[in-house]
């Protein structure tokens, strides 16, 4: 009796357990002891969720505008069943300058015997290097966790907080470059005790976040840090200035503020004075043409004070010279990325006017090249001879002016990209156009829910729960086979290296053929995947001619 009362109680001590466990999943980490919460995938699966994990030290103080301090191991258990706050901007909330962390999520946990090892997809948010967040109202992982990964979604310093650079020691810049090196490195020291394999490790980043990505391919700091690559509608490989300061920016936002603008340690010290809130919502304030520039802050080559430098050269002159990871890479566009700004500028009289009587000034601030110089006058003038003709705007050049944004935000970076990557890759390189219309997209015909077209973000939808703007789709939806469709490749991808490596036993069946500059073949990822080649290749050769590369080599 006495042992069947022993067991009987081993037994429901192990219920309790199992139970505690699966309401509040913990893990043991080299960081110390982190409590999570449990939600459910799509397909109604258990999801480890560890939200709001700090990887870096507070950068407040001190530490503003300086590159990110590693955490420290922490004592007792970290809280982690909610997210993180934003980081400063004027766009969500709620927002603090203590916004360095990170979220893991997980359907299988390491036991005492096993080690999934799963492959690691690391996100990195879109938002122009000055909004949005890796909430899990934003970047839900709902979708991607029905497959056999772990994810993790970052935040990074935004805005002047996370990129102002002023070309010497006060602000060399790339803070927010290097908060993800940052966040890199805490998960190839602690990913493993989610089930996660450092030594697989995907980085997957969109728009700003696809620039990232781009740039993590050429930087010293990223080296060893990962081993894939998907950079998603937009690269640093285009016609944006970069250069070693944008000490104009620096002084912009000390304007701004009310704080000198004569000298970089001046403008930092005033600069430290304010508050988070004040920084961010300056934001609106750096608007010059409706609310372009849509880049505001790059990333930039920092001259060397002794700190760890992000970028050492142009990113034109390192790919090119074949100076970057060679790893497998995945890059490409929306059908219209953000071809729907021409809605906006036809809808205004006075936009359209300036847009049309002062194109040689407004049109590098739209669509991201070099200012007030002969050389860019002339592009200028191109430009608006090929696209928008010579006569005035009218209702015939919303498709061209519509095709600037596109390609000058997006489109001609990536293509440049794909193409110099390509040539120098060992690995294998895979380019893409996102075309598949759903019943959502984030813009809209006016007055209606129809779909503007396939834009900037759309494909963003079907790899996340964007719980904020579009229901959860579910097996009966008819989104749900794209669901599967692209997550099922991104996550091959992340294990092999291929997209497509099983596609006669998928829904999938076509194959992937990589890019190279020969063929310039392209997936079109429709309702049905279809290889094509020569995407948008007229238009994106006036860009080449205007911006040849002789210069970067």
């Amino acid at each position: 009796m006495h042992k069947l009362i022993v067991l009987l109680f081993c037994a429901f001590s192990l219920i309790i357990e199992y139970y505690a466990y699966a309401q509040n999943p913990r893990v043991t980490t080299p960081s110390g002891e982190v409590e999570g919460s449990i939600i459910q995938s799509l397909l109604g699966k258990s999801i480890y969720s560890f939200r709001g994990i700090r990887y870096a030290k507070a950068p407040v103080g001190d530490l503003r505008f300086q590159p990110p301090v590693p955490v420290e191991k922490w004592d007792g258990v970290y809280n982690a069943t909610h997210n993180g706050p934003m980081c400063p901007q004027p766009v969500l909330r709620p927002i603090s300058e203590d916004c360095l962390s990170l979220s893991v999520y997980t359907t299988q946990l390491p036991t005492l015997d096993h080690n999934p090892k799963r492959p690691v997809l690391f996100f990195i948010h879109p938002g122009g290097f000055y909004s949005m967040t890796s909430a899990s109202y934003w970047t839900g992982p709902q979708y991607f966790t029905d497959r056999d990964v772990v994810m993790v979604a970052i935040n990074y310093r935004l805005g002047s907080l996370g990129y102002m650079s002023t070309g010497d020691k006060w602000a060399p810049g790339n803070n927010g470059m290097k908060d993800q090196v940052v966040a890199l490195r805490w998960v190839k020291k602690n990913i493993a005790a989610f089930g996660g394999d450092p030594n697989l490790v995907t980085i997957v980043g969109y728009s700003a976040g696809g620039v990232s990505v781009s740039t993590h391919l050429l930087s010293p700091m990223s080296k060893g840090l990962f081993h894939r690559a998907i950079a998603m509608s937009c690269t640093i490989f285009g016609q944006w200035p970069i250069g070693n300061h944008q000490f104009n920016l620096a002084q912009k936002q000390a304007r701004l503020l009310g704080c000198p603008d004569d000298t970089s340690e001046n403008i930092v010290k005033c600069l430290k004075t304010k508050s988070a809130e004040e920084l961010g919502e300056s934001l609106r304030g750096f608007a010059e043409y409706r609310s372009d520039p849509v880049a505001i802050w790059t990333p930039v080559i920092e001259p060397d004070f002794g700190q760890e430098r992000f970028l050492t050269e142009h990113p034109l002159r390192s790919v090119l010279g074949g100076n970057f990871a060679k790893v497998p890479i995945i890059t490409g566009v929306t059908t219209k990325e953000f071809s729907y700004f021409e809605r906006q500028v036809f809808a205004s009289p006075q936009l359209l006017k300036e847009m049309d009587q002062d194109f040689e000034r407004v049109a590098p601030i739209a669509f991201v090249y070099e200012r007030n110089t002969t050389r860019s006058n002339n592009i200028s003038r191109e430009l608006r001879k090929e696209f928008l003709g010579t006569g005035p705007l009218t209702e015939t050049a919303r498709k061209g002016l519509g095709y600037l944004y596109a390609d000058g935000l997006v489109g001609f970076g990536v293509n440049r990209g794909v193409k110099l990557l390509a040539a120098k890759n060992t690995e294998r390189t895979y380019y893409y156009k996102f075309s598949y219309q759903g019943r959502y997209s984030h813009v809209t015909l006016p007055n209606s829910t129809t779909p503007y077209g396939v834009v900037h973000h759309d494909d963003l939808i079907y790899l996340f729960y964007i719980s904020r703007k579009f229901p959860k789709f579910n097996v009966t939806d008819p989104e749900y086979r794209m669901v599967k469709k692209l997550t099922t490749m991104w996550t091959d991808f992340a294990i092999t290296g291929n997209p497509t490596p099983h596609q006669s036993k998928s829904e999938n069946h076509t194959h992937w053929i990589p890019f190279t500059p020969e063929n310039k073949k392209y997936m079109d990822i429709g309702s049905e995947l279809m290889m094509r080649k020569n995407l948008y290749e007229e238009r994106y050769s006036v860009w080449e001619r205007l911006f040849p590369l002789d210069e970067h080599q």
